[in-house]
Parts: C-alpha cells; structure tokens; sequence
C-alpha cells in the first residue's frame, strides 16, 4: 500500500469521525425550528438553501411557483453534494420536504447521487401545498414517509426583486423519532464499501431492515418475503455486474415493497395491539362479574358458619372445664414425645449426611470412568479419521484441530471450477467420511496463484469452495458445520515467481475444528 493510499484512508476515517460526532448531536430529541413561505399566486419565487452545520458548505438554489389549483412547482438545484452514506450507515440517499406550518409533511422526491465524489443534483416537483418549508434530509431510503433529523439543508427566507419580503412563517418539528435510527446493530459509520455498491442497493437493504424492525416478520411476513425476493434479485444482479438500470429496477422493486411490508406491519401490529386490549378489558370485566359472584356465595357461607360457630361455642364452653384437665396431661405427654423426637431426628440427620456422601463419591467414580471411556473413543476414532483422510492429500496439525491440503489435480485445468472424472470418484468416499464424523466443524478455504485479475481470481476459488461444499452437502454432510470461502491469491505458500511456486499456491485447504473437550481430558 502506498503513502498516498493511506493518507486517503486516514482522511476518509477523520472526516467520518467528524460526521458521526455531528449525527450523534443531531440525534437528540430537540424542536428544530425554520422558515416556512406562503408563496404568491403566478409568481416565480426564487429562494436560497443554506447548509446546516453537518454540511455548512452546501449550495442551493430553487426556483417556486404557486400555480393554484395545479400546485406549488418547485425548481430545486445544489451543488456538491457528498455520499449520504458518509453522514451514517443507516443513510443512503438525500430527500427534499415541504413542511407546511401545520405540520404536514410532503416528500417532494430523491436527489439521486452519482459520480465517484461530488454531483449537481437538480429535482423538479410539484406540492399541493401553499405555505411551506424546504429542508433536505439524508434518508434510509427514497420512499420514507417522515423526515429524519439528519437535515444537511434548509430554506432562507426570500426577497423579491423590488426588495419587498415575501411573507413567512416559523415551522417547528422535531422529525422522525423511530428507534431505528439508535438500534445498536446500525453501523454508526458507513463500511467503505458503500462507495462501491449502488445507491438504490443500498436504500432496498434499508427498506426490508427497517421492515424487519416494524415487525413485518410477524405481521407481514408474505410482503417482507416479496421485498426480500426483489433484493435477493438486485443484489444477484449487482454481483453479476449486470446494467446499472437493471440494478436500478429490481432495487426500487425491493424499496417499494420493503415500504409497503413496514407499513402493512405497522398497521396490523397497532390493530393487533388494540384487539388484545379489547380483548384484556373484556377477560377483566369477566373476570369482576365472576368475583362478585363468588363474593356472594362466600358471604352465604360465612352466614351458615357464623350459625354453626355459635352452636359450637355453646357446646365449647360446656366442656371446656373437663377440656382443661386433659389439656394438662397432654402437655406432659407431648413434652415426653418432643424430646424423643429430637434425638430421632438427630440420628437421621446424620444417616442421610452420610448417604449423601456415600452416593457422591460413587457419582464422581462412574462420571469419572465415563469420561475416561469417552476421551478413548474419541481419541481412536481422531486417528482413524486422520488415517484416512491422509489418503486424500497432506494432512497437518493446527491449533484447533488438523487440515487437509487437496492439490490443483482436482480440477480440469488451473483456471477451472470443474472437477476431474477422477477426482469426483475419488471425492465422493471423502465426502461420505465427512459425514459420518458429525462432530466436525469443515472450513473449505480455495487459494489460487495471483496470475491474473485479482477480482477473477478471488471469483474462480469462490466458485471451487462453492463446488466442493455443495458435492459434500449432497453426501449428507450438514450445512450447518460447512463454511466455505474463496481466498483468492492470499497466503501463498510459496513465491508465485517459479512454475512450482505457483503449483503449490493453487491448492484447496480442508481445515476440521476438533470438537470441545471435556475438563476431564
């Protein structure tokens, strides 16, 4: 990496530490307080942005006239405008709000970036609204129903051209207050791949996450399931580098659908929430004309008992003279039995200590024999599997288990993905042996030599670590304990400067976690 790389990545790191220091302040729950215009009929009004103090060097301009009927039309132009990306990672894209003084949001539509650094954006739209404010927030996506208070732009108030003011009007709102935006598992910082992936990729993975977070999963889970189609079809586009405009389509397919699923979500959690509050003050109500019921009939019973209590003490007290004597004599009888009973209990006290003690140690000694059975049994069959799998390429230890090294003779040619008729016989034993030993973990890591494209290459040993999980799968080995990753041109094992150098880095590494050990081996 060169001098001039790095010092790009260090500036890249500060400017988003500054970004993230700004968004943290713009996150707290304060009244944020603009301009709202009530503009004239048939006059064009031009009007001034200003950026805000995330970025105070923002420029724009936009050109509104109120046409009655047909709407307010708005003419908006900024420059240099930087990757909404880079203010968090839950933001992707830039949209333009009119306010009106009531409150009413309308979103006017996306400023759509592109370009490696800067653009011209410029958006033409029409509000049904009269009176409004202007303000440009960064937004998870482009069809967000509610302001953020990530706002990197607002409207000053204008002048005509004769010098006269245009009348105006304070707007106050705080914007969207969703937990979403502080959720633990948004990246505070956008990953620099953003810079790479397409901006309407990136608002479709917002879109089905903020769907997830609304619940979607439960209360909507055939439209969350379309949304993650049409983004499981962009993304496949995007990884195919196919058209941006195909990209483009299938990503606004997932936006939209990803919208609709948090908005059917929402409804349906609020409308399942009040059926069970319904539904609560109706099992309350049952639930007090039962207890009234009940009160009734103890209060009839209490009545019966008070009768029968009075008879009885009539009777008590007749014998309660004779009752005395005998209470006497057993009070020295229990006396008698209290003290036997506590030299029984003393005794069995100590028979059961000694039990317990007894039946301990014989727990400890079978745990004990067990363990040592079992660390014997795996022991062996480790170096049966060893045995066998030597068969198969060089074998070597690692620190949690051992690796398999299978060479390039595997497959067709050095640049190919396919494996060799002798190869795939000679495979489907190692794939049934695999899955006999279920208390592995497999780490399939494909290497190649680094002659070539590097994004070709780390494609070709993505596609041989794809082939051989899929080929050990097929022989019943579970998908849970298979991972599977290219490598590409890393870790070579030897220079790629000779023939033989560049044979032993084409190679493809079998790495086997051995299972956890008891305390007792």
């Amino acid at each position: 990496m060169t001098f001039r790389r790095i010092g790009r990545h260090l500036v890249f790191a500060l400017s988003a530490c500054l970004l993230f220091v700004s968004a943290a302040f713009a996150q707290q729950d304060v009244e944020r307080k603009t301009v709202a215009i009530t503009y004239p009929l048939d006059e064009t009004v031009t009007v001034k942005f200003r950026g805000t103090t995330l970025l105070p060097r923002l420029k724009g301009e936009a050109k509104v006239k109120r046409a009655g009927r047909r709407g307010t039309r708005v003419e908006l132009s900024i420059d240099d405008l930087p990757r909404a990306s880079e203010l968090g990672g839950i933001y992707t894209t830039y949209i333009l709000w009119a306010i009106s003084p009531e409150g009413q949001v309308d979103n006017l539509g996306e400023i759509k970036r592109s370009g490696s650094t800067f653009v011209n954006s410029k958006l033409d739209v029409t509000t049904p609204l009269q009176s409004f404010a202007l303000i440009l927030t960064a937004e998870p996506h482009f069809l967000m129903k509610v302001p953020s208070r990530m706002v990197v732009m607002e409207n000053l108030p204008p002048q005509r051209p004769n010098g006269s003011q245009v009348e105006t009007v304070d707007v106050r709102y705080i914007g969207n207050s969703s937990d979403y935006f502080r959720d633990a598992r948004v990246p505070e910082l956008a990953d620099r791949d953003y810079r790479q992936t397409p901006v309407s990729l990136l608002g479709a993975r917002q879109a089905v996450s903020l769907a997830k977070y609304a619940g979607a999963s439960q209360d909507a889970p055939e439209e969350l399931r379309a949304a993650e189609d049409h983004l499981q079809a962009a993304e496949k586009a995007w990884r195919l580098d196919q058209p941006v405009a195909e990209i483009d389509l299938e990503a606004r397919r997932a936006t939209a659908s990803g919208a609709h699923a948090e908005e059917v979500a929402t409804v349906r959690k609020a409308a399942r929430k009040n059926r069970e509050e319904i539904r609560r003050r109706d099992e309350a109500v049952r639930s007090a004309e039962k207890s009234a019921e009940s009160s009734q009939r103890e209060v009839a019973q209490l009545r019966s008992a008070l009768e029968k209590e009075q008879r009885a003490r009539e009777l008590a007290e007749r014998d309660l003279g004779s009752a005395n004597d005998q209470l006497r004599e057993k009070r020295v009888e229990i006396a008698q039995l209290r003290d036997e009973v506590q030299t029984l209990r003393a005794e069995s006290d100590a028979a059961k200590l000694k039990l317990a003690r007894l039946e301990g140690e014989k727990q400890a000694e079978t745990a004990r024999i067990e363990a040592e059975r079992r660390a014997v049994e795996r022991r062996t069959a480790e170096a049966n599997l060893k045995e066998t799998l030597a068969k198969y390429g060089t074998l070597k230890e690692t620190a949690s288990g051992f690796r398999l090294v299978l060479p390039e003779t595997i497959w067709t040619n050095t640049r190919a993905a396919t494996l060799s008729a002798a190869s795939a016989a000679k495979l489907e034993p190692l794939a049934a042996l695999l899955a006999s030993n279920p208390d592995y973990q497999i780490l399939i890591e494909a290497y190649t030599d680094n002659k070539g494209n590097e994004v070709s290459l780390q494609q070709l040993t993505q596609e041989r670590a794809r082939v051989l999980s899929d080929r050990f799968q097929s022989a019943g080995v579970d998908p849970m304990r298979i991972q599977a990753n290219g490598m590409g041109a890393s870790n070579p094992l030897a220079p790629n400067t000779t023939v033989a150098g560049q044979r032993k880095n084409r190679r493809v590494e079998i790495t086997f976690t051995s299972p956890p050990r008891s305390a007792s081996n």
